[in-house]
């Protein structure tokens, strides 16, 4: 399977998506327990999304001991910049 594809159906489920918004959200790498509580996913849900993400090169995750820093890419900077700008213009859908 193509990467493109890989990430198409990747993105096509709403954890993934919001998980990578959420990163964005924040200029410094964040927990992945914190990401698991706003994305509303298990934790082990959550460090299964962020490696499949690292895999695709759209996160780094360090590890410091027990606990996983979470930062974007530049790839996932851009890839998530757009998703997030999709999903605002697909809430315009419900304006109209």
């Amino acid at each position: 399977m193509k990467k493109s594809q890989q990430l198409e159906t990747l993105f096509l489920h709403c954890k993934p998506a919001r998980l990578l918004i959420s990163i964005k959200g924040v200029n410094k790498k964040r927990y992945a327990s914190n990401l698991a509580k706003e994305v509303d996913c298990t934790y082990s849900h959550c460090v299964r999304i962020l490696k499949d993400l690292k895999k695709l090169g759209l996160v780094t995750i360090e590890k410091k001991g027990r606990i996983k820093l979470v930062g974007l890419t530049q790839l996932g900077e851009d890839v998530a910049f757009q998703l997030e700008n999709l999903l605002r213009s697909l809430g315009r859908a419900d304006e109209q």
